[in-house]
């Protein structure tokens, strides 16, 4: 498994609408793409938002963040929509689990 977490702070007025529409395309694009598992958005009180994709395997995240369309919007997202972000990525992260089924 490869996790990539891109927390990030929108520009004082920007374009929210036009975010929300390329958010929603990547997403879209991201879930059809060899080796994707999940994505997941979470928003803080602070304005913080961090997103939580899961991969199968570095190579399928890196292909995803060479995709021709995806490319052209993380551009508009420099230019446009970000204040600052942060990407991390790791392979093979430890994972603990917990679930309580039947109740």
């Amino acid at each position: 498994m490869f996790i990539t977490v891109f927390r990030n702070r929108k520009r004082t007025g920007f374009d929210a609408v036009a975010y929300d529409a390329d958010a929603a395309h990547m997403i879209d694009l991201a879930s059809a793409m060899p080796g994707f598992r999940s994505i997941k958005t979470f928003h803080a009180d602070d304005g913080e938002v961090v997103t939580i994709s899961e991969w199968d395997s570095e190579a399928h995240a890196k292909a995803w963040g060479r995709h021709p369309e995806h490319t052209v919007v993380q551009s508009r997202g420099r230019s446009e929509y970000y204040e600052s972000y942060a990407s991390i990525s790791m392979s093979d992260p430890r994972v603990s689990s917990f679930g309580r089924h039947g109740e």
